[in-house]
């Protein structure tokens, strides 16, 4: 063994076992000898003598790669040798006399690369300076099987590295197979044909396994060939032949069914391609999807019967003539049963070729009425298909019961693989609505009928379809419960399955329940029926908890959507859910894993939206909402009763259980109104006061919770909504404590409850921004840095973004204040301090802030400042330097600066608005500041950009005139000049 032969081993060493700096020399080594200008000579000595697998492999692999690069400025001669050798190799012979080794004794994939080299040297050198090559290589096929198996992998090469459009390709690099495909039609490809056949008449019987690989090249060729080279009796019978007898392997007839299928596949005019499949007789392989459910070959004919399927139904659409028409009718009518067949008994992968294959027939259906007998056959059998593929798995029950993590993945798949089926159930309710009702109804009585522990997966697949064949109804169809729907509705709700207690059964009863719910708005009635199916055990009183939370969530949008029509049934209503309030509230009681529309404060919601009703009489409102709030503020007073002496451990679940109850309370009030509370009855709204004033003593005993401190926010926001302003008393002291250890993200949320204030009372709450507006300038401006936030790695840390979060809110406070009348909030005796920081903080933001709509909002909060203190051009200044800082600050950095640079995206439409705002507010300085701003803005601001004396002067004449958009216009046109004048030499800022 020599020096390379043994860098080539331990550069392929992959034990561990050789030194690092070892294989790093070996590796080196053996890239030096890749350089060599003899190489190739290297490489081809060395298949013919080394019997090292590794060495074979890294010499095919430099082979393959020095041709690829060099191929071009190598000599004739050096070409030739290369060709003859590797020719030689692929055809089991002797380089010379000397010749020890065959290649083609190797392992598969020495082979594999054996052939991916013959290919380089094809793409090279076919047809012009090697024409002979595959008529050479047929004559070698009678060596043997070796021989043969090397010609499948050259043409197998050939087709994955060149001509198949599977993969992406080059312009070149398509020109280069279009020239290889010509060539070949015109010179051999005939010849190729025939033998393959030759070697499937000849091996058939006695090694299947080369007759795979032959078919496998045939499969992929068919797509580009002359097709009557296969599609004739010879070569179709051995095929039918190969895939009918039972004697042959399964790999081996499937691999026949797939060259039927690319036969079947091949692209050709409508009315040729229907004779063909009309030739193919497919009805001979319909027995064999019978033989063996979930064999390699039932999946082979499968996707065969498929894709014949899926041509025949394209034939039918591109040809008009009715002959055209009647014979693909009937390739279908007796193809279809074959199919259906598959998709209810087989275990395949074609499942989803198949759906799009029905989607299609039952597309073709639409323009056809009435349908034929045959017609509606299908229909009723493709409703059959669909039902059979929606049931879940029985093996899978316990799992999807308990929802551990693998029912959970098995409801998450079969989520995603209904989505086709249900598309296509509504296509086929679209084409047939009465049989797809009668479908249904069919299902649900014999899901009814059923015994339930057995057919869980059935009763579920019944209500699945019911459920999902609402979402083709019109409204108005399902308001009046047309056709059968007047019939399966009360069925659905009078029934009580026995496997009720699934939890899939369950909840897809409850969204059926949902589902047809504009059918109990217009057929009162049954509105009991629903009210049961909510609180009984099928619903709310559920044992599986996840069910039962998610029935209180649908039973609360029934209510939303009923709501006058239940006043008559509110007592029943709050009998049945008593338990349940209590439970939800009980002292300690602490939920894990229920979060966001499933948690259970949606029963609270509901019970708000039955009694804030008017309809509902003072007195009852009354007795209900006491009967309600009196135990849940009791808790929440018990619950704070010596709490800053407890014990630690107790402190979690107390801590739960308030948030619980602050929830709990939040949802209630959400079905109250603001005029109810405060104008029509006001002893409800001071049932809600005196609840407000017990849960901001939580602020005072808790002050450092968080989540105490948000829900309490929330509950403000709330009391805020429906008191109105008679919630003013309660605000400073629960301002205050909010205020007083409040951090960004708390801070943030306390400008939004100020935001929403402000935003609903106006001038009313100045008195009140007054006194806190200073404590807030104060925490803001020492918690936000001074300059920009920090970027690069590292800097999306979740305090960074809370520290974002908090400055785009005060941003937006800031615009607030400003534009509903209270910019002299500002100005107070004790927010004055703050004013230059402020100031600072919003000219850098409307000139680099990264967020487009900030930098608005803060040209927006400029315009309003400017017209809120600067009365006339020569008036008295109402805020002292603030008209010199707007024309020599604002004016020209954000006016003029912030737009001449290029980051300044006209074709951006945010950044457009934006620059409206900046026009505006120069014609707003204008008007407040006079002359002052245009001298100013001309002589300094201008010329220090080098503008032009004559665009000044228009500049000038624009400004006072009244037209904005002709400003705009020309100013966006002078900075696109100005641009080009700095040719990107200047940047401003």
């Amino acid at each position: 063994m020599d020096d390379l032969e043994k860098a080539i081993l331990i550069s392929f060493d992959e034990s561990g076992a050789v030194d690092s700096a070892l294989k790093a020399q070996a590796v080196g080594y053996c890239q030096q000898i890749k350089e060599t200008p003899s190489i190739c000579s290297i490489c081809i000595e060395r298949l013919c003598f080394s019997k090292l697998v590794q060495v074979q492999f890294w010499c095919l692999q430099c082979l393959h790669e020095v041709l690829r690069i060099r191929y071009s400025s190598m000599g004739p001669d050096e070409k030739s040798f290369i060709r003859k050798s590797v020719f030689s190799l692929a055809c089991y012979e002797s380089i010379d006399d000397k010749n020890l080794v065959r290649v083609l004794d190797g392992p598969a994939f020495i082979k594999n690369k054996l052939a991916q080299v013959m290919v380089t040297l094809i793409c090279f050198e076919y047809p012009m300076i090697w024409p002979s090559v595959f008529v050479d290589f047929l004559s070698n096929l009678s060596k043997g099987i070796v021989v043969i198996d090397m010609f499948c992998r050259v043409l197998n090469a050939l087709d994955e590295e060149v001509i198949s459009l599977d993969y992406p390709r080059s312009q070149e690099e398509v020109a280069v197979a279009g020239q290889i495909k010509d060539a070949m039609r015109q010179q051999c490809i005939s010849q190729v044909v025939r033998a393959w056949y030759d070697i499937l008449l000849m091996y058939r019987n006695s090694d299947p396994d080369l007759c795979c690989s032959v078919l496998d090249s045939m499969r992929r060729y068919v797509s580009w060939i002359d097709i009557g080279l296969i599609a004739n009796d010879a070569f179709v019978g051995l095929l039918f032949e190969l895939m009918l007898v039972s004697g042959f392997p399964d790999q081996l007839r499937g691999a026949a069914a797939g060259c039927i299928h690319a036969v079947a596949a091949k692209r050709m005019d409508p009315k040729a391609k229907l004779t063909l499949l009309q030739s193919l007789q497919i009805r001979k392989v319909f027995g064999l999807v019978a033989e063996d459910n979930d064999s390699e070959l039932v999946s082979s004919v499968s996707s065969l019967l498929t894709g014949y399927s899926t041509e025949v139904l394209e034939c039918s659409k591109r040809l008009n003539s009715e002959d055209g028409k009647a014979v693909s009718t009937e390739l279908l009518n007796e193809v279809l049963p074959s199919v259906f067949y598959v998709m209810q008994n087989c275990e395949i992968d074609e499942t989803f070729s198949i759906v799009q294959f029905l989607s299609g027939y039952v597309g073709t259906l639409k323009s056809l009425a009435p349908l034929t007998e045959t017609q509606s056959l299908h229909v009723g059998q493709i409703l059959d298909v669909i039902r059979s593929q929606i049931r879940f798995d029985p093996a899978y029950r316990n799992n999807l019961d308990m929802l551990d993590k693998t029912g959970k993945e098995e409801e998450d798949r079969m989520t995603e693989f209904r989505k086709d089926l249900f598309v296509l159930l509504r296509s086929v309710g679209r084409v047939a609505p009465d049989a797809t009702q009668l479908f249904i109804r069919n299902s649900l009585a014999s899901a009814v009928a059923s015994n339930g522990d057995v057919n869980v997966e059935e009763i579920e697949a019944a209500l699945s379809l019911l459920y999902a064949f609402g979402e083709s109804l019109s409204d108005e169809t399902m308001k009046t419960g047309n056709g059968l729907l007047g019939e399966l509705i009360p069925m659905l709700l009078s029934t009580k399955f026995p496997c009720h207690n699934n939890r899939l059964v369950a909840l897809i009863y409850l969204e059926t329940v949902t589902r047809y719910m504009k059918f109990f708005q217009e057929n009162t009635q049954y509105i009991p029926l629903v009210l049961s199916a909510f609180l009984d055990e099928r619903g709310i009183h559920h044992p599986n908890s996840n069910v039962s939370r998610r029935a209180s969530y649908l039973f609360m949008r029934i209510v939303k959507l009923l709501k006058a029509k239940l006043v008559p049934y509110i007592e029943t209503i709050l009998q049945s859910l008593q338990d349940t309030v209590a439970q939800f509230t009980t002292i300690y009681a602490v939920t894990k894993g229920l979060s966001g529309c499933e948690d259970g404060s949606h029963i609270f919601e509901a019970i708000g939206l039955l009694i804030g009703m008017e309809d509902v009489p003072l007195e009852k409102q009354s007795e209900y909402l006491t009967a309600l709030l009196t135990p849940l503020c009791q808790q929440v007073e018990d619950l704070l009763v010596n709490a800053k002496a407890q014990n630690p451990e107790e402190s979690p679940a107390k801590i739960t259980n308030i948030q619980q109850i602050i929830m709990a309370i939040n949802a209630l009030s959400k079905g109250f109104s603001e005029r109810l509370v405060t104008a029509s009855r006001p002893a409800i709204g001071l049932m809600f006061k005196q609840t407000l004033d017990v849960l901001l003593r939580i602020l005072i005993i808790y002050p450092k919770i968080e989540p105490l401190r948000c829900k309490v926010t929330s509950f403000i926001h709330r009391m805020v909504d429906i008191l109105g302003s008679s919630v003013f008393p309660y605000l400073p002291k629960a301002l205050e404590q909010l205020l007083a250890e409040s951090e960004p993200k708390e801070l943030a949320g306390f400008l939004l409850l100020l935001n929403q204030l402000i935003c609903k009372f106006n001038t009313g709450v100045q008195d009140i921004l007054e006194e806190v507006y200073p404590a807030i300038a104060s925490r803001v401006f020492n918690i936000l840095p001074r300059d920009a936030f920090p970027t690069g790695p590292g800097s999306n840390t979740e305090e960074i973004r809370e520290l974002q979060e908090l400055q785009r809110t005060f941003y937006t406070f800031l615009h607030v204040i400003a534009t509903h009348d209270l910019s002299s909030v500002f100005l107070s005796s004790k927010s004055r301090a703050y004013l230059d920081p402020m100031m600072q903080l919003i000219l850098h933001a409307s000139c680099n802030h990264k967020d487009i709509l900030v930098r608005k909002a803060c040209v927006q909060i400029f315009i309003r400042l400017i017209k809120d203190w600067c009365a006339s051009p020569y008036g008295e200044e109402k805020v002292p330097g603030f008209r010199s800082f707007v024309m020599e600050a604002f004016a020209t950095n954000c006016c003029l600066y912030s737009v001449l640079d290029k980051s300044f995206e006209f074709r951006d439409a945010n950044t457009l608005v934006l620059f409206g705002e900046i026009v505006l507010v120069q014609k707003v300085m204008f008007e407040k500041f006079g002359n002052d701003f245009l001298v100013h803005f001309v002589s300094k601001s201008l010329q220090s950009a080098h503008c032009p004396q004559d665009l000044a002067e228009q500049y000038c004449q624009k400004v006072q005139g009244s037209d904005i958009k002709a400003l705009k216009s020309f100013y966006q046109s002078l900075i696109e000049n100005l641009r080009r004048q700095q040719n990107g030499s200047l940047v401003f800022r």
